[in-house]
């Protein structure tokens, strides 16, 4: 299960109207609980450095991935995933989805269909790379720290 406090949910869903119809993208930070319920405190927006259209793909550069993980140590929490959205397209990973993905990501698609918020999903490869739907819960929490590039 994931869980995404109220202001990275409500700053991840400006991000994906504001670059519509472009695919936006992100990594998102938190915590994993003893249950293995992650809780996505802050958000982290990045620039869809994918060449020519970027409409139906993103790609997050090699830097912005190791200024993520910096970040996460330097505050003490985790990086949990990607996000990132799919313009006039359901919330489900694409096979180039599939193939960009680590194993132990979450990845939450937002849909945003005729410029408007669609559905929120969140999925994770399982262990034949596959990817399994993720329960997804966003929360009335606002967050304790923002940090955007």
């Amino acid at each position: 299960m994931i869980v995404i406090e109220k202001g990275p949910l409500e700053q991840v869903k400006f991000q994906a109207l504001s670059i519509f119809p472009d695919e936006c993208c992100g990594f998102l930070f938190g915590k994993e609980d003893d249950e293995g319920t992650r809780i996505v405190s802050v958000i982290r927006e990045v620039n869809n450095a994918k060449p020519g259209d970027k409409r139906r793909r993103f790609e997050i550069t090699g830097k912005d991935y190791m200024l993520a993980e910096r970040y996460a140590e330097e505050n003490n929490i985790q990086l949990l995933g990607i996000y990132h959205s799919h313009p006039e397209h359901p919330a489900i990973p694409s096979e180039q989805d599939r193939i960009a993905a680590q194993p132990w990501f979450s990845y939450l698609i937002v849909s945003v269909i005729k410029a408007q918020i669609d559905h929120i999903r969140s999925w994770r490869l399982n262990e034949i790379a596959a990817f399994e739907e993720e329960i997804f819960s966003p929360s009335n929490k606002n967050p304790s720290i923002s940090w955007q590039q």
